[in-house]
C-alpha cells in the first residue's frame, strides 16, 4: 500500500531542514522567498509521484535521483552519497576500507576482476585477473553494476562472502573469501634507477602520501648518500588530499612557504597552507613527471614547486582541476560533496581548466588566461592545467591503442600467457618479445576497430547512398578504404615497441601486482629516460629553472 504524506508537515520537514540553514546562510537573504517556494514545490511533486503514480515506487530511489539530477546540473565533482556508499569515504580519505581488495571493471553483463591488491583477502582466497564473478553468496551476479557489487563485497572485518567465478582454461569455481582491512600503497615501488638518481612512483594523495614518500627518499639516499638527482612519478595520479601535497612540497621547500591558496564564495574560509617544518633536502634536483591524467593534489604540486623553481616539470599538460571539495554531513548517515572553493598555486594562477554551465564543461579561452611569473621570473599561464617546463609529445594515443585497450586484447593476452606460462617472470630481466604471437593472438580474436578517419569515411557513404551518388564515388571510397586498412596495419607495426612494453609490465603484474608493473615499465619509458638525462645534465637542470 502506497503511504500518503500529509502535505503541510511534508513541506515543514523539508522547511525545517533546509530552509532554517538558508535563513542562516549569509547569501540567500534576498533569496529566502525563492527557496521556501521551490522547496514547496519539490515537496508537492515527491509527494504526488509517491501517491499517483501507476507503479509502485521507491521513495528513497526516486529522491536519490532527483538529488543526482540536482548535483548533475553543477560540476561533475559535486555529488550525493546515501548510507550505503559513505564505506568509500574511508578510500578516498585514507586509502582503506573493509572489503576484499580487487579493481574491477563490466563485462559483457558481469564483474571482471582486473587485479587484486597485493596483500588483499581476494589475493589470498586465490582470485586472479580475468576471473568473472558470476554470484555472489548464492545470488546470480548478472547485471550488476561496479558500484552495486562494490557495496555487497564491502561489509565488517571477518565476515566471509562467497564467490562463483569463471576463469579463463579452468572454468567455474566456488570460492570463500574473508574481508578483511584493504589497505592500498600510494608508493608502489621505488629504487635507484640510473647512478646517483632515484625514482619514486605515487599512485594517490591518500593518507601517509608524504610520509611515504618521506621515507622513500630517506631509503634512497641511505643506500646512496651522493643521490643527487629525483623523479617524482606523478602520471595518471588522480589527487586526494589536500594537505598530504603541501606535506610533500614541505619535503623539497622551505619552512612558511605558501604551496596553495583556496578561495570561494564563504571569504571567512578562505585559506592560506603554508609549509610547517624544515625541509628534508632543500637541494636535491627534482623531475616531475606529469600527464593529462595527473590532477587536483598532483597539479599542486607540480604547480606549486614549478612556481618556486624548485623543479622542472616534464610530460604533457595536466588535467586541470583546481577545484576543492569538501563533505557535508545532511543526515541519516547521508553525505554530499560539494565544490566550495578553487585552489591557487604560489604564482596566483588557479589551473582550473573548464568551467561548468548546466554541469557542462566550457573550455577557458586562451584569450582569457592570464599570464603569471615564478620567482625566478618564469611565465606561467593559469586556466589550462600544468604546463610542463618540459613538454613531451604523446605518441602512444592512436585509435589503434585506444582500441587495444577498449577491448581489452593486452589484458586478455595477458591472461592466456599467465594460464600457459604459471611460472613467475623475473622483473629484473623479463621482457615480453614474442610479438608474432601476439598478432596470431588478435587474429584469432578477429580484433578489428573503426579509426576515426573510416567513421567520417562510412558516414560520407552514408550520406552518398541517401542521395543516390555512391555509385559515382564508389571507386574511390573503394581506393580510400583499402588504403585506410593499409595504415591500419602499418600503425600496428609502428606501436610494436610501446605494445610490448605494455605486455611486458601487464604479465609482472599478474605475478608482483602493481610494483611489477611499474618496475618493468620503468626500463622501457621513454620519459623516464628524458628525466635521467636531463638530471644528468645540470647546467640544461639550471636553465630551464632560471
Amino acid at each position: 500500500m502506497k503511504k500518503i504524506f500529509n502535505k503541510p508537515i511534508l513541506i515543514a520537514g523539508f522547511i525545517a531542514l533546509t530552509g532554517i540553514a538558508a535563513i542562516n546562510s549569509p547569501f540567500v537573504t534576498g533569496n529566502y522567498f525563492e527557496i521556501t517556494k521551490n522547496i514547496e514545490l519539490f515537496a508537492n511533486t515527491f509527494k504526488e509521484l509517491n501517491t499517483q503514480y501507476v507503479d509502485e515506487l521507491d521513495p528513497g530511489k526516486l529522491m536519490k535521483t532527483g538529488i543526482d539530477a540536482m548535483m548533475k546540473s553543477l560540476d561533475p565533482y559535486t555529488n550525493y552519497y546515501s548510507e550505503s556508499q559513505v564505506e568509500g569515504f574511508r578510500y578516498i580519505t585514507e586509502g582503506k576500507y573493509n572489503g576484499i581488495g580487487v579493481r574491477f571493471r563490466l563485462r559483457d553483463d558481469y564483474i571482471m576482476i582486473m587485479a587484486p591488491m597485493d596483500g588483499s583477502p581476494a589475493q589470498k582466497a586465490g582470485l586472479k585477473a580475468g576471473d568473472m564473478i558470476m554470484e555472489v553468496d548464492g545470488k546470480s551476479a548478472k547485471g550488476k553494476t561496479e558500484d552495486e557489487l562494490n557495496s555487497i563485497l564491502q561489509g565488517f572485518p571477518g565476515s566471509e562472502v562467497t564467490l562463483k567465478i569463471s576463469r579463463p582454461a579452468t572454468g567455474e569455481m566456488t570460492l570463500s573469501v574473508k574481508r578483511d582491512e584493504v589497505n592500498t600503497k600510494n608508493v608502489p615501488h621505488f629504487e635507484e634507477i640510473s647512478p646517483n638518481i632515484g625514482y619514486i612512483a605515487l599512485t594517490t594523495f591518500t593518507k601517509n602520501a608524504a610520509n611515504n614518500i618521506l621515507d622513500a627518499l630517506k631509503d634512497l639516499k641511505s643506500d646512496n648518500p651522493n643521490l643527487k638527482g629525483l623523479i617524482l612519478d606523478l602520471r595518471d595520479n588522480g589527487g586526494g588530499l589536500l594537505n598530504e601535497a603541501v606535506s610533500i612540497c614541505n619535503i623539497f621547500v622551505p619552512k612558511s612557504e605558501e604551496i596553495v591558496s583556496t578561495r570561494g564564495k564563504v571569504k571567512d574560509r578562505d585559506m592560506v597552507y603554508r609549509t610547517t617544518m624544515n625541509p628534508s633536502d632543500e637541494k636535491i634536483e627534482i623531475v616531475v613527471l606529469v600527464n593529462k591524467m595527473s590532477a587536483s593534489a598532483s597539479e599542486i604540486v607540480s604547480g606549486a614547486l614549478q612556481d618556486l623553481d624548485r623543479a622542472v616539470i616534464m610530460g604533457q599538460r595536466t588535467f586541470g582541476k583546481g577545484l576543492v571539495q569538501n563533505f557535508r554531513e545532511i543526515g541519516y548517515n547521508a553525505r554530499i560533496k560539494v565544490t566550495t572553493a578553487k585552489y591557487y598555486v604560489p604564482s596566483g594562477r588557479c589551473i582550473q581548466a573548464v568551467s561548468y554551465v548546466n554541469g557542462e564543461p566550457v573550455p577557458v579561452a586562451d584569450s582569457l588566461q592570464a599570464t603569471f611569473k615564478t620567482r625566478n621570473g618564469r611565465k606561467v599561464k593559469d586556466g589550462g592545467g600544468v604546463q610542463p617546463d618540459v613538454e613531451i609529445p604523446i605518441t602512444d594515443k592512436t585509435d589503434l591503442m585506444k582500441a587495444l585497450d577498449d577491448k581489452l586484447m593486452i589484458f586478455d593476452f595477458a591472461t592466456d600467457y599467465v594460464n600457459k606460462n604459471p611460472t613467475p617472470v623475473d622483473v629484473k630481466t623479463f621482457s615480453f618479445i614474442d610479438w608474432d604471437a601476439f598478432l596470431k593472438f588478435l587474429k584469432d580474436k578477429k580484433f578489428t576497430y573503426e579509426s576515426k578517419t573510416e567513421h567520417l569515411l562510412s558516414q560520407l557513404k552514408t550520406e552518398a547512398e541517401k542521395s543516390k551518388m555512391f555509385s559515382t564515388v564508389q571507386n574511390e571510397y573503394s581506393n580510400l578504404k583499402n588504403k585506410i586498412e593499409s595504415e591500419k596495419q602499418k600503425d600496428l607495426a609502428a606501436n610494436k615497441d610501446r605494445i610490448l612494453s605494455l605486455l611486458s609490465g601487464e604479465i609482472a603484474s599478474r605475478f608482483y601486482y602493481e610494483k611489477g608493473r611499474v618496475q618493468v615499465k620503468l626500463k622501457n619509458d621513454n620519459e623516464i629516460k628524458d628525466a635521467v638525462e636531463l638530471l644528468n645534465n645540470p647546467a640544461k637542470y639550471n636553465k630551464i629553472l632560471k
